[in-house]
């Protein structure tokens, strides 16, 4: 399995639409879900206040998608890799909630990314972590991306898994453009070791 960090997308078979993508180790599989870990990469990130997912991301997309298309201090063009994450708060439909968004940097600006200019736009790195990972398909709503978490916790909840509550990510491969065979996540990050339950192949560190 590819090696945990941003890397060749060739070696991703879901991550076709970017010459680069956010490679994993391959811990364990199971019917339900993967275990899979990532190095500790930079990102570049913003936040966006509101009720709902469909009205916080074109907004905080345009505010990244901006950052690199040059509007950060170097003036330079960045190229656009995959996933694109979005930490999605738990809430109850009625409340206002603080979506984050982030673009994962390219290879050659993991080191030394340029600097926004736009001061709600920030660099930030995820750490070293293992996730529990659910794919589905279509479009990312917060129908579809609420009722995978949900599922997703739920199996997690019935082996005992442990993983951080509060919060899950809304993980995106596809531009919009793209009307068929899109691939979406859903992510917890899990605490202490990982939970295996089922496994129906095995790969270790």
């Amino acid at each position: 399995m590819s090696e945990a960090r941003v890397g060749n997308s060739s070696e991703l078979s879901f991550c076709t639409e970017t010459p680069e993508c956010l490679l994993f180790d391959l811990i364990c599989k199971t019917k339900d879900y993967e275990v899979r870990h990532y190095d500790s990469v930079k990102w570049v990130s913003t936040n966006e206040k509101s009720f709902f997912m469909e009205m916080a991301l074109p907004v905080a997309f345009n505010r990244l998608f901006k950052y690199i298309s040059g509007e950060n201090e170097m003036g330079k063009k960045i190229q656009m890799t995959s996933p694109v994450v979005v930490k999605i708060p738990d809430k109850r439909f009625w409340q206002m909630g603080i979506y984050t968004m982030s673009f994962l940097l390219p290879t050659e600006h993991q080191e030394n990314p340029p600097k926004p200019t736009n001061t709600d736009v920030y660099i930030n790195d995820t750490p070293d972590m293992k996730v529990y990972a659910k794919s589905y398909g279509g479009w990312m709503t917060t129908f579809s991306d609420s009722s995978n978490a949900n599922d997703l916790s739920k199996t997690l909840d019935s082996v005992n898994a442990k993983y951080k509550k509060g919060s899950h990510c809304a993980v995106g491969y596809n531009s919009p453009m793209r009307m068929f065979n899109r691939h979406n996540e859903v992510w917890f990050v899990a605490e202490g070791e990982p939970v295996c339950e089922g496994k129906s192949s095995e790969e270790t560190d």
